[in-house]
Order: structure tokens, then C-alpha cells, then sequence
């Protein structure tokens, strides 16, 4: 087979089965929530996100982030100077994130029984069956940044506690709404190459190519959102990704040229900032990328 029909058949997205089967694991999630006489006192919304949701997902992706989004409390971002009670908001939370997160814990384990379920430090990890795929159930409240005059910037965010660190803040929304967006602009062809690129992560790792192991899903996708739109409009995948990669190659030598670079969601800069990637890892997984296809 050549460079170009692997990178076709790398670029398909699941088939209906698969998707099926994710659909089946957040509605399952959903039943454990609804079901759970703490948590229906509660507005709670349940949802898939990341690869799943923004139909970039491969089979290779083992599992489905699922949100379990609890909006009664709120995790906020104040201006300098500024605090919770200043906004007419309770400090602490009436109903705290541990304590949600341990009601969250119970319902799924009394659903899914025992075994099926094992706590880890950021989500619950659910096993798979033969109707569903496995599950990260993720635990939530809502983030808002405020303004100064007690309005909060759009769109609002996910927000949660790993038992062992930091706040870590997501915006699945505007994920979805900007990955839809560049599809769109790129004639449906970035949700293609973020497919090839995720499938040569794996055959990478595979083939113990040692660039390729810190490299996530999600920053695979924001790399590929941040090259040029003119770098999809070819008529063959194999000149698609050969320019998406060049350009990314050439624009992470130095942070000068991507420090602009955000994420996704428009709402945090890539590579400035606490995260679980360096630019050095990302230009050297697009390096090695470029000499696995053998490219000139």
C-alpha cells in the first residue's frame, strides 16, 4: 500500500459500531447520576467531551471522556483585588467539589457494582463491556472568569480538582465550536489530518520511537489547529499533511514564532504556561513525524 492510501485509511473516521458504543457508555454514566437519590437533588449534566464529542477520536483511543458537570457550585477566576463574597457568591461552596466527587464515586460504583469502577486522581475510570467502551467520568463545576462589573467572559468553562494537584480548567464548548469552524475552513480536512497524525503517534509508539511517548491527544489536535488553513487545500492527504507538517516544523524552532499559539478553545496560550508538554517535545515529535514519512 502506498504513503497515499495509508493516509487515507489513517484519515476515516470510527465507524458506526464504535460510535454506538461511546454513545453507550455516556448514557450509561447518565443513568448512574440520575439514579443517585444525593445527586438528584442537584442540576447536573452529563456529556461527552475531547476526542469523542469533537469527532476526532481513533480506534486506538481506548476510552470517552465524560463530563459530569455539577452547576450549582462554581470555580472562579476574580480580578486582582477581588473575591468570591464580592460577587454575591458563597465562600466556600454550599455543596463542596471533594464532597461531589465522592458522591459522583458512589453512584457510579452502585451502578456500574463493584469492580467496574476504580477512583483515579482526576476521573473514574469505568471498564469496558461488549455494548459500551470504557469511561473516564470526570467530576465538575462550572468555571467563570469575572469582570469587574460582576459579569463573567463567554464561554463559561469546565473546572475540577485532581486529588493530588491543581485546578485544572477545560472549555469543551468553544473545543468544539473552533474545531468545527477550521473543518470547515479547511473543506473538512483537519479533522482528517489530526485523525493521521493521532494514528502515527501510535504506530510511532509502537515502533519505540521515543519522540512520540509525551506526546498527548489534545495537543495533537491543537497543533494541527494552529497550522494554516492554505496547508489543507491540496487535492491529495499526502501534500496535506507534508505542508501541515512543514509549516509546524518550521514555526516551533523558536517560541518567538508560536508564543502566540493557543489551544483550541482560544482561552490559553499552548505553550506559555503551566502544562503537561514543552514546545522541545512538540517540535521534536513534528521532526520525527516528517522523517517517518521520509518526506524532503
Amino acid at each position: 500500500m502506498g504513503l497515499e492510501d495509508s493516509l487515507k485509511s489513517w484519515a476515516k473516521a470510527p465507524g458506526q459500531t464504535e460510535l454506538d458504543k461511546c454513545d453507550n457508555a455516556v448514557s450509561a454514566v447518565r443513568k448512574a447520576i440520575n439514579a443517585n437519590a444525593t445527586l438528584s437533588k442537584h442540576n447536573i449534566k452529563v456529556f461527552a467531551q475531547g476526542s469523542y464529542c469533537n469527532r476526532t477520536n481513533v480506534r486506538e483511543d481506548s476510552d470517552v471522556d465524560v463530563c459530569v458537570l455539577c452547576t450549582d457550585s462554581l470555580m472562579s477566576d476574580f480580578p486582582e483585588g477581588m473575591q468570591a463574597n464580592d460577587f454575591g457568591l458563597s465562600s466556600p461552596a454550599d455543596y463542596p467539589y471533594a464532597t461531589f466527587k465522592n458522591d459522583v464515586g458512589a453512584a457510579l460504583t452502585a451502578y456500574f457494582k463493584n469492580g467496574h469502577v476504580t477512583r483515579g486522581k482526576k476521573a473514574f475510570d469505568i471498564k469496558e463491556n461488549t455494548y459500551r467502551i470504557s469511561a473516564d467520568a470526570v467530576p465538575c463545576f462550572e468555571h467563570r472568569r469575572y469582570r469587574k462589573d460582576g459579569t463573567w467572559t463567554a464561554p463559561t468553562g469546565t473546572a475540577f480538582v485532581p486529588d493530588d494537584g491543581w485546578r485544572i480548567i477545560n472549555w469543551p464548548d468553544q473545543n468544539y465550536d473552533n474545531g468545527v469552524s477550521k473543518n470547515t475552513a479547511t473543506g473538512g480536512r483537519f479533522k482528517d489530518v489530526v485523525r493521521i497524525f493521532k494514528r502515527l503517534r501510535y504506530k510511532m509508539c509502537e515502533e519505540k520511537i521515543a519522540a512520540a511517548d509525551p506526546i498527548q491527544s489534545f495537543l495533537i489536535e491543537c497543533l494541527v489547529w494552529n497550522a494554516p488553513s492554505h496547508a489543507f487545500r491540496h487535492d491529495t492527504y499526502t501534500s496535506n499533511v507534508r505542508e501541515t507538517l512543514a509549516n509546524l516544523f518550521n514555526d516551533t524552532i523558536r517560541l518567538e514564532t508560536c508564543e502566540e499559539w493557543g489551544e483550541i478553545n482560544e482561552l490559553k496560550y499552548l505553550f506559555k504556561g503551566e502544562h503537561p508538554w514543552t514546545l522541545a517535545q512538540a517540535h521534536a515529535f513534528i521532526s520525527a513525524a516528517w522523517d517517518y514519512w521520509g518526506f524532503q
